[in-house]
């Protein structure tokens, strides 16, 4: 059975309209093609893709869900039934759900029909680049500049691939209409498929010459700058989208979206983990030995933190809500920070008796001169 498209985007058949773009999001970070290796990413784009644009157009939702999955992809295929009654109308002419002329008419509406032109609306494709921030960039929110090589409507013929004011004439494969049409009988009734005229590619209208810029093309590579609004909390391999900052469409419609990207640089300091940070501190061994308050560097300034007596290398302490923040959500993750005992290098003499003193109220019998610290250290 042919998987519906609730079950594509993982959704259940009530899902909000948010719901389903954010399905639809966490696809396409999936397969998107220029993402995933994966041998069926690019058909699962698509079915992703198809399932979002009909969910989320409430009309054509509920057409949708009148039909069911595989009457409406055979609908959406071969086009509208035209007039009704019992020879056509699989509801019986103009008694159809949505009233009016039957499917010939609902499709008409929703696919695209008479008159001339290509039928349905087709986007343009999306683009993708990357774009590299550091932890404080993350932390706080940023505008970042971008400058991206896309291809654009080429300005001199307005996308249009021809000079204006060019000599033209009606295609005489499709008489101006843009579209060929095939009809064919179903169990369904008469049904037409209405594809772009392969001669004239849709217009309608054959041209003498061609746009010398962009070759005929109706678009052009050009460098664009863009600002990029990047909140705050956003992790590393997460993907921005900016609508209709991709490629132009090939004829009618809107311009598909650039996908920024987002790769966190590592940091001296800190390391992250999901919403979280670990830091190393290094204390010295009295206050590790003795309790101290040392002050912290965190994202968002200095704290304070209270080391107790006693303290062994490598114990952690947690900092509530001193982590990145949490995106699109209040709050924020937690700083974890792992104390670090220093061994001094070198002393003076009155450590150094301090030290032997220290040894010896311990019963411990070392040579202070053959690796005491070290001893020290690996007790650590």
């Amino acid at each position: 059975m042919t998987e519906d498209f609730y079950s594509v985007l993982g959704v259940s058949r009530d899902a909000s309209e948010e719901e389903i773009e954010q399905a639809y999001r966490e696809a396409v970070r999936e397969y998107h093609p220029d993402v995933s290796d994966a041998p069926d990413a690019e058909e699962k784009f698509k079915a992703a893709k198809k399932a979002k644009e009909v969910l989320t157009d409430e009309e054509q939702r509920q057409l949708y869900d009148q039909l069911g999955h595989d009457r409406f992809v055979e609908a959406e295929k071969r086009g509208a039934t035209e007039g009704g009654g019992a020879g056509g109308d699989p509801f019986g002419g103009g008694g159809g759900p949505f009233g009016g002329g039957g499917m010939g008419d609902i499709f008409e509406q929703f696919f695209g029909g008479g008159g001339g032109g290509t039928g349905r609306r087709q986007g343009g494709r999306d683009l993708k680049t990357e774009l590299q921030i550091d932890l404080e960039e993350a932390y706080e929110g940023v505008e970042k500049q971008l400058t991206v090589t896309r291809p654009e409507t080429c300005g001199d013929c307005d996308g249009t691939g021809h000079p204006p004011g060019t000599d033209s004439e009606t295609c005489p494969e499709c008489n101006g209409r843009g579209q060929t049409t095939r009809v064919q009988q179903t169990p369904f009734g008469r049904m037409e498929q209405r594809t772009a005229c392969r001669r004239c590619e849709g217009e309608g209208t054959l041209y003498e010459e061609t746009c010398s810029t962009c070759r005929g093309e109706g678009v052009v590579r050009n460098e664009a700058t863009l600002t990029v609004e990047i909140p705050p909390g956003i992790r590393e391999g997460q993907t921005l989208r900016m609508d209709g900052e991709g490629a132009p469409p090939e004829g009618r419609g809107r311009n598909g979206d650039l996908l920024v990207e987002i790769s966190v640089a590592d940091h001296p300091e800190f390391e992250r983990d999901g919403d979280d940070l670990l830091r190393n501190e290094p204390v010295s061994f009295p206050q590790a030995v003795f309790g101290d308050t040392v002050r912290i560097a965190t994202l968002d300034g200095e704290v304070e933190l209270e080391v107790p007596a006693g303290t062994q290398s490598g114990e952690t302490f947690r900092l509530r809500n001193k982590g990145m923040p949490r995106l699109k959500r209040r709050g924020h993750g937690d700083l974890y920070v792992q104390v670090q005992v220093v061994t001094p290098e070198s002393l003076n003499e009155q450590q150094r008796e301090a030290l032997e003193a220290f040894a010896e109220a311990g019963g411990e019998e070392i040579d202070v001169d053959q690796g005491f610290f070290e001893k020290i250290k690996s007790s650590f």
